[in-house]
């Protein structure tokens, strides 16, 4: 009796076993993927964690249906390190698997229907509908559920097939497709046949009044003789300014002979830099601090104020790593980062580094898969967002985390609901790796760590090249408002500093973290605010689309002339975002180019190069952002950073709001003077006295972090107690309500610690469900093992109660 254990792409907590034969047996490991019947006609690419001889008890083991790898795809410490992560976020590690693999790689059966070949039709019995479906059968053997959608021009087309095979007119039968395909490049080759003297001479005979072709064949000969390798038809196209069609001809003509060749789609060509990287005095201290820690720290944090060249560091450290022959794993919060860093890594490593996130299309994803598996030199170092952190390494030795405490490395929905920068320490842990964590804002948990010994500890308090940190001015808004000293929402401060920064050719960023145009639209007759249909939000005001959206579920409409409700045409917006101080900027600086940069205007696969590229090339003089603006980017001509108003980040009902604004607000001005000139910041605020706005000013990181260690203490918050959150949520608001209370006693009752809730979130209602949520703060001393086994036990219960089981229930440890 021979078995594999298998885990599914799906939202399952368990592993299912299925038979294989012997042949099978032997040959499988740990690691492959196999194609598995699940259910009643699915098939799906499951991931083999153990093979073994225990029959299981439950059920009979189905047979395999085949096996997709000749070698494993998934290494040993990545299992481990995936049911860690399963175990800990307490999710499925079904759901781990899914979020881990990139999806080119997880195939699920597409249904194929097919017409019977036996059966006699009476077309006369047959619907509309079904005769065009029976009729697209004749023309072709098999259709995909999506074909007949197209056909019938309508979503609800399963009663149609069903009534069919009621008829005995198809079969539907499920089949696997591989969605991954590499890339094929074309090439031309001269034939054979004219590799003589003689043969060139035939081949010009034959050209004598072909003048296109005889170019293009000329221009053939002096590629070869230059660049010595295989032409691509492209590039003899581009030499020769001609058409693929004459290229065809030639082909035709077997003069050409065409051939292709598989090519990675991500390619760096880029040149190694020569020469050594000059280290300040102050960089070479933490740069041999560092390495001092790490003999006996698996983990430290490099705290170094904005512009202190903490990249310069880490590019020593990886030089170092490399040498050893070791991988290393380099993530960033955001996207927009990646596309400068990978430009400046590439100079000194040319072509090992790769790039892993969710903006590079799937067979991208697997390419750079395969790289890091094979443990290729293109993928010695791997920078990417959270979801590198899943790719096979199998001699990782570095990892840096750089911008550590940016809440984007905690991953929301869904699940798995990690957090990179936790995981990734146990993943260098299983590795035996080290791990840097970088950042000018450390999160308070980090140095909590850092100062209480468990991280090493290393600090730079001067910006490189001893350029002085930017002047902080603060323009009270009440004030100028009052003296009718504002153009917008632009103050007279700010409108003369941008004013000056323009004249010397300066370029400026200005934040706002909020993009769209406006975040109310109100009407003034009666007060009526257009909100979303199915969540309980105001609708945003997009100006450029001309429609009010929705940035919880997506429901846009068109924007209304008159309200709704009393049909007034006097509407006004409130509020602020990207797009109206864009608009204001082109009023108050016609001259100026402005640029955006948000959700919106970086949707495509290169939307941030874009931007980041013109505004580097000081195509754009002015740009306005969100928080994608705020962390890691040098731009040396920037010296004046304006923040249009701090207060709308202060004023959150959450416990981190005045730890974020401060990292927001420091990270954001110190994107200013980081050139010779020193920079100023601008902040616009409503509570110029407000303590968090006091220490930005003075760049006291210490005092924020003293006075919010000493509120977590008191109000039983991180790194004192961790905080698991339950999110309900049900389309009936009285079950919901009902469902929760439950939850929240037996939890109560069956836990010695605080239990918060049921809590109607400020947003309680999204995609027609409403939403309850229920926060468990587990003190440091206890174990964190057992009270998690504790509310899974209850959270079984819970759904094992009828009334509660469409009720669904998200678990979220560690929430951030």
């Amino acid at each position: 009796m021979y078995f594999v254990e298998v885990v599914l792409p799906l939202s399952l907590a368990k592993t299912f076993t299925y038979s294989v034969s012997e042949a099978e047996f032997l040959f499988m490991k740990k690691g492959m993927r196999v194609a598995v019947p699940f259910g009643k006609s699915k098939i799906y690419t499951a991931l083999v964690i153990e093979i073994h001889n225990n029959k299981p008890t439950l059920y009979d083991a189905k047979e395999i249906h085949q096996i997709l790898d000749e070698f494993p795809i998934v290494t040993e410490s990545q299992i481990n390190h995936w049911l860690w992560i399963a175990n800990y976020y307490m999710c499925a590690i079904g759901d781990v698997y899914r979020g881990a693999m990139p999806s080119a790689l997880l195939l699920e059966s597409e249904t194929i229907i097919t017409k019977k070949n036996d059966s006699f039709v009476d077309e006369s019995l047959l619907s509309d509908d079904e005769f065009l479906v029976y009729e697209a059968l004749q023309q072709q053997s098999s259709l995909k559920v999506h074909d007949i959608i197209a056909i019938l021009n309508k979503n609800n087309i399963f009663p149609v097939i069903q009534k069919l095979v009621d008829k005995n007119i198809l079969v539907l039968q499920e089949e696997v497709q591989e969605n991954y395909k590499p890339k094929l490049v074309r090439y031309v080759r001269l034939h054979t046949k004219y590799d003589t003297n003689d043969g060139l001479k035939e081949l010009l005979d034959i050209l004598k009044s072909a003048n296109k072709q005889k170019e293009i064949v000329l221009n053939y000969f002096q590629l070869s003789a230059t660049e010595k390798k295989p032409i691509t038809v492209k590039k003899l196209i581009e030499a020769a300014n001609s058409s693929a069609a004459i290229v065809k001809a030639l082909i035709e003509k077997e003069i050409f002979e065409e051939y292709f060749l598989q090519e990675d789609r991500i390619n760096f060509a880029g040149k190694s830099r020569e020469g050594e990287l000059q280290l300040s005095v102050a960089q070479q201290k933490a740069f041999d601090s560092i390495k001092e820690n790490f003999e006996h720290k698996a983990v430290c944090l490099l705290h170094g104020i904005t512009s202190s060249g903490k990249t310069e560091i880490y590019i020593k450290l990886i030089e170092e790593y490399l040498a050893t022959g070791k991988q290393v794993l380099y993530l960033l919060p955001e996207i927009a980062l990646t596309t400068q860093l990978v430009s400046r890594l590439r100079t000194h490593f040319g072509n090992k580094v790769a790039v892993f996130h969710s903006k590079y299309n799937n067979n991208e994803r697997v390419e750079v898969w395969n790289q890091v598996l094979r443990n290729a030199d293109k993928a010695q170092i791997v920078i990417g967002a959270r979801s590198a952190l899943f790719l096979p390494f199998y001699d990782l030795g570095f990892i840096i985390i750089d911008e550590e405490h940016e809440q984007t490395f905690k991953q929301s929905d869904p699940a798995p609901r990690y957090h990179a920068r936790d995981a990734a320490i146990v993943l260098a842990n299983g590795h035996q790796a080290k791990v840097l964590l970088g950042s000018a804002t450390p999160s308070i948990e980090t140095y909590f760590n850092a100062t209480s010994d468990k991280y090493g500890f290393i600090e730079i308090s001067e910006r490189f090249g001893n350029v002085s940190l930017p002047e902080i001015v603060l323009v009270d808004l009440k004030d100028k408002y009052f003296r009718k000293k504002m153009n917008g929402h632009f103050s007279d401060v700010l409108t003369e500093e941008i004013t000056a920064a323009l004249s010397l050719g300066e370029q400026v960023i200005l934040f706002q973290n909020r993009r769209g145009y406006s975040p109310i639209i109100e009407c003034i007759t009666c007060g009526h605010v257009p909100h979303c249909q199915q969540c309980d939000v105001s609708l945003t005001y997009h100006k450029h689309k001309n429609q009010l959206r929705c940035h919880y579920c997506g429901y846009s409409m068109a924007n209304p002339t008159r309200c709704h409700e009393c049909s007034s045409v006097d509407l006004t917006t409130k509020g602020f975002g990207t797009e109206q101080i864009e608009q204001e900027l082109i009023t108050i600086f016609p001259g100026a180019k402005t640029g955006r940069m948000d959700q919106d205007t970086t949707r495509g696969k290169f939307g941030f190069e874009k931007i980041i590229d013109s505004f580097k090339n000081r195509e754009i003089d002015i740009l306005v952002g969100t928080q994608m603006l705020a962390k890691g980017l040098d731009f040396d001509n920037v010296n004046l950073v304006g923040i249009m108003n701090a207060d709308n980040m202060l004023y959150h009902p959450d416990f981190r709001a005045f730890e974020r604004s401060f990292q927001m607000m420091t990270q954001v001005a110190g994107r200013s003077g980081r050139s010779e000139k020193k920079g100023k910041v601008i902040i616009q605020t409503y509570n110029p006295n407000h303590n968090t706005i006091q220490q930005v000013t003075h760049t006291d990181y210490v005092g924020m972090y003293k006075e919010q260690l000493y509120d977590r203490q008191i109000y039983k918050y991180p790194p004192y107690f961790r905080i698991i959150k339950l999110t309900l949520k049900q389309r009936d608001f009285d079950k919901l309500k009902e469902g929760a209370m439950w939850l929240y006693q037996v939890l109560s009752q069956n836990l010695v610690m605080p239990v918060l809730g049921p809590e109607e979130p400020v947003i309680s209602r999204i995609r027609n469900e409403y939403i309850r949520t229920i926060i468990i703060k587990i003190p440091q001393q206890t174990s964190i093992g057992n009270t998690k086994k504790t509310i899974q036990k209850i959270l079984n219960s819970f759904e094992a109660v009828a009334q509660y089981r469409a009720i669904k229930v998200t678990t979220n440890v560690d929430f951030y």
